[in-house]
């Protein structure tokens, strides 16, 4: 299995990027405790996980106790150890197929954003977890459900293109090129 695990802080000064080793960690305790030596007691913590090319997983962890994890794919954590780690007890689908686009909350600065739904359900994806983890960030669960959905998507575009959203693109892509 291959991966790419890269925790952001959001500090004064801006976003600070660190890659992160999970091929030691045991459980999720562990990847918590790793994020919060990353953010040294900061308020946000971010930690985007790719694998194989195939699964994008994202966790947050605020104030170094509440985490929220959201992953384009349920079936990552069946298919290795990395996401049954992470994904943990996470079941719920992210998203209601069978939901009709009209009552989708949109974003006016999304015109995209009536489409997504139909996007996501054409994939074939099974996203699970909080899609709201980013929506106090400026990316509606919509948002990140349609970035998700996207045919063609690998993780690490998906990693990029809500980096950029975020506006630490730049401090990512750094440590993918190190």
């Amino acid at each position: 299995m291959s991966y790419f695990a890269a925790a952001v802080v959001r500090a004064p000064q801006g976003w600070v990027a660190e890659e992160l080793e999970l091929s030691e960690v045991a459980d999720i305790e562990d990847v918590v405790e790793k994020l919060r030596d990353v953010g040294n007691d900061a308020s946000l913590v971010l930690l985007f996980v790719e694998s194989d090319d195939a699964y994008f997983t994202l966790l947050r962890l605020d104030e170094g106790e509440d985490l929220r994890v959201f992953c384009s794919d349920g079936t990552f954590a069946e298919e290795s150890r990395l996401g049954a780690l992470l994904l943990g007890e996470v079941e719920e689908p992210a998203f209601d197929f069978e939901e009709d686009p009209g009552e989708v909350d949109q974003v006016e600065d999304e015109p995209e954003a009536a489409a997504a739904p139909a996007a996501v359900a054409g994939a074939e994806v099974d996203p699970v977890g909080d899609p709201d983890l980013l929506s106090d960030l400026g990316i509606s669960a919509h948002r990140l459900l349609s970035v998700c959905g996207q045919e063609g998507m690998l993780p690490s575009d998906m990693t990029a293109e809500i980096c950029q959203l975020l506006g630490c693109g730049d401090e990512v892509e750094e440590l993918r090129e190190a």
